[in-house]
């Protein structure tokens, strides 16, 4: 079974992003029918196609158990077994939504995702950010028209240029899109210039 912790910086309090974490979605759980009570389960991380760490899971009535082992910087295997509460909100337009409950000490924050450590956690209780609050402005900018880019389906990189109009899409919407990108390309450069002009 694949270590939660191996070859990564998981200790609570390093400057990291959510990115850097493996996450437990409750919203996915619960649209794959996971958290039913005596559903029995093994939830795995995969990159490129290959598992790179697997823990064991059950749900009980209002809370799910998490099964698994980690470790860090070549230490001894330790075994986790602890329990993660549940707890359910009204949606506006009916139905319920399920929320963990954070099981670190002295939190029990209402959250739709947990990142693993020593244990999981919320991102406060991990002292996470989010990858956007790294990100300069020309990085927020690009990464916002590459998100255009992949709704208008063109090849992503501002460097290749414009694209088609997708079949179907209104050309007012079309337009509309395309003002929006060249505008964030711009900045985007303009702001790269802005910063790092003088070493090029």
């Amino acid at each position: 079974m694949g270590g939660l912790g191996s070859g990564r910086r998981w200790h609570v309090g390093a400057k990291s992003t959510t990115d850097d974490f493996r996450a437990l979605d409750v919203r996915r759980w619960s649209r794959e029918g996971l958290l039913k009570p005596g559903s029995a389960f093994r939830w795995s991380w995969q990159i490129d196609g290959e598992t790179v760490a697997t823990i064991n899971a059950r749900a009980e009535s209002g809370r799910v158990v998490l099964n698994y082992r980690h470790r860090s910087y070549g230490e001894e295997w330790v075994h986790e077994d602890y329990p993660i509460a549940l707890t359910i909100t009204d949606c506006h337009i009916g139905g319920v939504r399920q929320w963990f409950l954070c099981p670190a000490h002295g939190c029990g924050r209402r959250v739709a995702k947990l990142y693993g450590g020593t244990i999981f956690a919320c991102r406060q209780c991990h002292r996470l950010a989010y990858p956007s609050q790294r990100e300069g402005y020309h990085d927020r900018a690009g990464r916002m028209a590459e998100r255009i880019r992949a709704k208008l389906d063109w090849t992503p990189g501002t460097a290749n240029g414009h694209g088609l109009k997708p079949k179907g899409m209104h050309w007012r919407t079309f337009d509309r899109l395309v003002r929006k990108h060249d505008a964030l390309d711009q900045a985007s450069w303009a702001a790269f210039l802005f910063k790092f002009g003088e070493y090029l």
